[in-house]
């Protein structure tokens, strides 16, 4: 039910400078230190739904969507759910028209019981369980993406007699890229794919030709994630369509789709470089266009994956201070949540903006670390941040950037349970995924 937090969207008020977009185009910095974003206060969201809490603008996600399809007419844009998923975004994501790229059958069922349409659905990933491929094939998924020479026929023997299962090989093309180590899939020695080198990926083809209830439409490849550049892209594009030509020149088939995968960079800080659709796609496509002329192909329909690109910048973390310290001449805030909600300082090293809300403040800024509450000297959510010198526990403290991989990948470490997610559109915001209580984590554990 939706909640009404304010009688109308406010006037929009000047957007606060820098030259990257890491809060929404919506979020209002008034003087007063009120900030609001999709014309909702933050600090009123943290008083009635509790902190922590994820802060999702729908405007935002929708104008995101758009800009792909925008920039690539024609082209199958699939949003990547493990970024975030929800039946609401499931829903907003249905009504702009893109695809779902999913990876488990979890992802896969809550997708069909929103009513999004399985033939617009993608199956990814490395390890498919078994109950993974019969949810793809009940639920009559558009495309599997074969990542293993195994899987093919482990997949052909669920099809019905009489029936054929439409598949991508996803390759590896050999182009590093992406923003650590942990994330760069689009090179050999890594469990992702099949690679461009040594002929795996052609072998990988061939068993798939083999199956006559599998129909191979295409390849498949995903280089990384935080790419701000389309260079990685285009470098992939030649050797795709190297090896495309070299199919139809071995297997006399002309395969009509070709999907680079996602990993769109965003930024997370001022003057973060993020990539740009229209941009990317005019590149992109220009090389696929000169490098089919060349081998005399079909130019493919395009298919990409972008996941935090279209929910990252529209999400805000909200936390509330709980203790202030200085120790070893360093200063830390600690706020209600942490590594439980936000694995991916921790795990990655990535940097974050944060923001006093609710109040202004004309104290000088000083550097400190927001930590979080967990038993883990790793648990920092932004380290050396500027806020304001007198920042005090009650404070609400917003991270934007905070849209994908931060619900997706929280865990109940400590037994504190997951935050809730709200959603704001035009002055009024709604809960759309509730808070993670003491009750439902008692609730798993049957033992006596």
């Amino acid at each position: 039910m939706s909640l009404p937090l304010a009688p109308a969207a406010p006037p929009p008020l000047p957007a606060e400078p820098g030259p990257a977009p890491v809060w929404p185009a919506s979020a209002a910095f008034p003087p007063s230190g009120d900030v609001g974003v999709g014309g909702v206060s933050l600090a009123e969201l943290a008083d009635r739904f509790g902190t922590p809490c994820y802060v999702l603008d729908e405007a935002e996600v929708r104008a995101r969507a758009r800009a792909w399809r925008a920039a690539l007419p024609g082209a199958r844009v699939a949003y990547a759910a493990k970024a975030f998923l929800s039946r609401s975004l499931i829903r907003w994501l249905d009504e702009e028209e893109l695809s779902l790229d999913v990876c488990s059958a979890g992802e896969l069922e809550l997708a069909a019981h929103a009513g999004f349409p399985g033939d617009r659905v993608l199956l990814h990933g490395n390890a498919k369980s078994p109950e993974d491929l019969r949810a793809a094939l009940r639920l009559g998924v558009g495309r599997v993406v074969i990542d293993s020479i195994g899987e093919t026929a482990r997949l052909a023997a669920l099809v019905p007699a009489g029936a054929r299962q439409k598949v991508l090989v996803r390759v590896v093309p050999g182009v590093e890229a992406g923003a650590h180590a942990a994330v760069r899939t689009g090179v050999e020695g890594q469990k992702f794919g099949l690679p461009i080198a040594g002929g795996h990926a052609e072998g990988a083809v061939a068993r798939v030709l083999g199956q006559r209830r599998l129909e191979l439409v295409g390849l498949h490849c995903h280089l990384g994630s935080q790419i701000p550049s389309a260079e990685p892209y285009v470098t992939a594009v030649r050797r795709l369509v190297a090896l495309l030509a070299r199919l139809r020149d071995l297997h006399g088939v002309t395969l009509p789709e070709l999907d680079l995968g996602g990993g769109f960079g965003i930024a997370y800080r001022a003057g973060d470089p993020a990539l740009d659709p229209a941009a990317w796609a005019g590149r992109v496509q220009r090389e696929l266009a000169l490098c089919c002329a060349h081998e005399d192909l079909p130019v493919p329909r395009l298919t990409v994956e972008p996941g935090r690109w279209i929910t990252g910048p529209a999400g805000v973390a909200l936390y509330r201070v709980l203790a202030v310290k200085t120790t070893g001449g360093r200063t830390f805030v600690a706020v209600d949540g942490g590594m439980s909600d936000n694995p991916r300082p921790a795990l990655y090293g990535v940097r974050y903006t944060v923001r006093l809300v609710g109040r202004a403040s004309r104290a000088p800024l000083r550097p400190v670390s927001v930590v979080g509450r967990h038993c883990e000297a790793g648990d920092v959510l932004a380290q050396d941040i500027a806020l304001p010198g007198d920042v005090r526990p009650g404070d609400v403290l917003a991270v934007p950037a905070s849209g994908a991989y931060h619900l997706s990948m929280a865990s109940a470490y400590n037994l504190v349970g997951r935050p809730p997610v709200v959603a704001v559109a035009d002055g009024r915001a709604r809960l759309v995924v509730r808070r993670e209580t003491a009750a439902d984590l008692r609730a798993r554990d049957v033992g006596e």
